[in-house]
């Protein structure tokens, strides 16, 4: 029910986007461990399908008599969510800090006052958990880290409190597989905030355990695992089957099909496929299907392009994106220079040469200062090509 990243030492440090490693404790089935369960995954369930207008009454009906840092907890989770949809846009950051920070005081207070009960320390490990992975997203590593620690040993002793949070397992699980395969230096680092070794194996099957019995568990863990199945398992039709189902049980989250495209594309090669996944977002964008519309259009036509190039379609690449050039989408971050270099790879496809050359050099202008898409070198080797052409 509330989103627990088990960011420890080994986990957060890895050279991966932060969203990857998120992960879910949910409460026991049947809701004996966690006070107004059923209303609290509901609001969870709606920050899952990005309808936070709904999550937000839900929680309000919820605490009391839940406790308020249930509340704390999913209100910060519910920006991180939205942050996720834009990871490169500092805009939420503002808001998000002060409400995961309010999170954390809120269920420390909680512990302080009733240190035996199971419930507090589980809302402080799910407190700590977007901290962390926003942290980690801003660059602040080692002090995510240390928030990693605080997440694992909360949880530990929620367990010991209460053996009912079976889902807490998904958390130990986590921490046990990213443990034993982080590189080398993140091991030392691991070592000297004092965490124990991994197992890859005994990790993932208290992951398993927790999905398969957790009551609310298995929407962010499967987003989740797909990522394991994708680096570490081999296992990519395995993590599409995944993500595929999150996106028939929220289907108004646009990020969900995003990534479906991305696995087809990047290691299933199959751009037909990539293609008819960004049509499809491109179509429900159309229809208001999704939230972050304006995102989610322009995302579309950037991807459904790019694997119109690929299939030989340059000519439909310029049409999709030409509109947004009128408009000038200020989202995603970067979002002119994406389509600007875009139409470059489209134009030479196509053998324009002029308008290629004008395309690379408006998207190096375009691109943010920071350049989190590396625009500036994907429009210098671009240039670099059309030049060799001539």
């Amino acid at each position: 029910m509330i989103v627990v990243a088990l960011f420890t030492a080994c986990a957060i440090a890895l050279h991966v986007a932060p969203h990857h490693l998120t992960v879910l404790l949910a409460a026991p089935a049947g809701g004996d461990g966690l006070t107004e369960s059923t209303r609290l995954s509901a609001a969870y369930e709606a920050i899952l399908a990005s309808r936070d207008q709904d999550a937000e009454t839900l929680l309000t009906r919820a605490c009391p008599p839940a406790p308020g840092a249930a509340c704390a907890d999913l209100r910060a989770v519910m920006l991180w969510w939205d942050i996720q949809q834009d990871l490169s846009s500092r805009t939420l950051d503002g808001r998000f800090e002060a409400a995961a920070k309010l999170a954390v005081a809120t269920a420390t207070a909680a512990t302080e006052k009733e240190p035996n009960r199971a419930e507090h320390w589980f809302y402080l490990a799910a407190a700590y958990a977007p901290l962390a992975q926003w942290r980690v997203l801003r660059g602040e590593r080692l002090t995510a880290a240390r928030d990693g620690k605080r997440i694992k040993d909360a949880l530990e002793r929620a367990l010991a409190l209460d053996g009912r949070l079976q889902d807490a397992w998904f958390g130990i699980g986590l921490y046990h597989y990213y443990a034993d395969v982080a590189p080398a230096a993140l091991k030392v680092l691991r070592f000297l905030l004092l965490l124990p070794g991994g197992d890859r194996v005994q990790g993932m099957q208290e992951m398993l355990r927790a999905r398969d019995h957790g009551e609310l568990l298995r929407g962010e863990a499967d987003f989740q695992m797909h990522w394991l199945y994708l680096w570490y398992e081999n296992q990519p039709l395995r993590a599409l089957d995944l993500l595929q189902g999150l996106d028939r049980r929220y289907p108004g989250n646009p990020l969900f099909l995003q990534r479906i495209a991305d696995v087809q594309h990047v290691y299933l090669h199959d751009h037909a496929a990539s293609a008819r996944t960004w049509q499809l977002l491109l179509d429900r964008a159309a229809a208001a299907q999704v939230a972050f519309t304006s995102i989610a259009d322009t995302r579309a036509r950037i991807g459904l392009a790019a694997e119109s190039i690929e299939l030989g379609q340059p000519q439909r690449a310029i049409d999709l994106l030409t509109p947004l050039l009128r408009t000038g989408p200020s989202a995603p971050y970067g979002a002119v220079a994406l389509v600007e270099a875009t139409l470059g790879d489209a134009y030479a496809r196509a053998g324009n040469r002029t308008a290629a050359f004008d395309a690379y050099t408006r998207a190096s202008a375009a691109a943010p200062r920071d350049d989190p898409d590396d625009i500036r070198t994907r429009s210098r080797d671009g240039l670099a090509r059309v030049r060799a052409r001539r």
